[in-house]
């Protein structure tokens, strides 16, 4: 071969040489790895979410029911869970709330408020940072909320006055006689003592032979006790059942009157709404007839179960629904329009007549979850 051509063949050779190499650096992955799938075809990663959750007090026994439920159901879901003790007092509501937005949270409870108009404008910043809106116990009036889970007050009071019917009814031969009926009331002026007692009313009023006498207990066992006296004292044996309309903080002091006239609390069939671990007790000893359980625990599981679900993308029930769960103490549960804020759901949940329905022991009341000290 000709000197000239060997050189030719040589700068041909190194030029396909360079070219190779060339490919071969464009198909090397870059530093530090392997070659990973396009990003867009991962999902995109959102975080842990976040309920930010006010209560009315947390020394109260159903307000640390409420928690509980939250607190356990958030874990379960691995949700982190804020809560705030607002002591009922709207400005600290509001306050939370400002907080709540700044920490970036993804859903709000409102677990009971004493003013339910003051608090408004926080619900209604929520609504503007697109952050659903629950609430338990009580329904801030106006804003939007999402959903209300709640108890029935008039049927529930109906239901335990009802049974005490019964109780008169198997101490007298399936009948119910003349005689008197004690009913201490909470505060009058208060919305919910209005709905208890228009419930006793709705049942007592169809015997005509029966007569109510009232005295207003003011949500308190001394006043309780000093009206159920009074009354005892001015009727003494014509007095054939006593009604309270929430024994878990006003049937200690009724037994305790009635057994200081000397008389036993069983023979009067004592019974109202709501009981707490004080009117768990009055009932195990067979002081307390027939008291209706509020669904607490139940209330709050339900609300964080159901935020998740937004959460999720997944719808919750809509108005005119009914929700089933079989076994579940609040089932059926029926939604309805909120008729308290501008715009929302009302879940109303089923409450258990305590012995009738559920025994004491009963772990799904709510009363066996909170310990006695707290």
């Amino acid at each position: 071969m000709k000197k000239s051509t060997w050189v030719l063949f040589l700068l041909v050779l190194l030029a396909l040489t360079l070219a190779l190499a060339g490919c071969s650096a464009d198909a090397e992955p870059p530093s530090g790895g392997e070659e990973t799938p396009a990003a867009a075809e991962e999902p995109a990663e959102t975080g842990t979410k976040k309920i930010g959750m006010v209560v009315k007090n947390a020394n109260a026994e159903y307000i640390q029911a409420f928690i509980i439920g939250a607190e356990e159901t958030s874990e379960a879901l691995g949700i982190e869970l804020l809560v705030t003790d607002a002591q009922g007092d709207s400005i600290k509501i509001m306050d939370a709330i400002d907080t709540f937005i700044v920490q970036g949270i993804d859903g709000f409870i409102l677990a009971g408020a004493v003013d339910l108009k003051t608090l408004v404008p926080g619900i209604e910043r929520l609504n503007e940072e697109n952050i659903p809106v629950f609430a338990l116990d009580t329904s801030p009036e106006g804003g939007y909320v999402d959903m209300f889970l709640t108890f029935d007050l008039v049927e529930s009071s109906e239901k335990a006055a009802r049974q005490m019917i019964e109780g008169i009814k198997s101490a007298n031969n399936g009948e119910v006689p003349e005689g008197v009926v004690v009913e201490i009331t909470g505060a009058l002026v208060d919305m919910f003592a209005v709905e208890c007692n228009q419930g006793f009313n709705n049942v007592i009023s169809q015997y005509p032979q029966l007569t109510v006498v009232q005295g207003e207990g003011n949500w308190n066992n001394d006043d309780s006790y000093n009206r159920t006296s009074d009354l005892f004292t001015r009727y003494g044996d014509e007095i054939i059942a006593v009604y309270v309309h929430t024994p878990d903080i006003m049937g200690a002091g009724a037994v305790a009157a009635i057994e200081n006239t000397g008389k036993d609390p069983a023979d009067f069939f004592i019974s109202g709404i709501c009981i707490g671990l004080e009117g768990m007790d009055l009932i195990e000893q067979g002081k307390l007839y027939a008291v209706v359980e509020q669904p607490a625990l139940d209330s709050a599981i339900l609300a964080v179960n159901y935020l998740n679900d937004l959460f999720n993308g997944e719808a919750i029930p809509e108005i005119g629904e009914v929700v089933e769960v079989e076994g579940a103490l609040w089932s059926p549960g029926t939604v309805v329009e909120n008729p308290f804020a501008d715009g929302g759901r009302m879940m109303i949940l089923q409450a258990p007549l305590v012995p009738q329905e559920a025994d004491t022991d009963n772990p799904n009341l709510w009363e066996n979850r909170i310990n006695p000290g707290q």
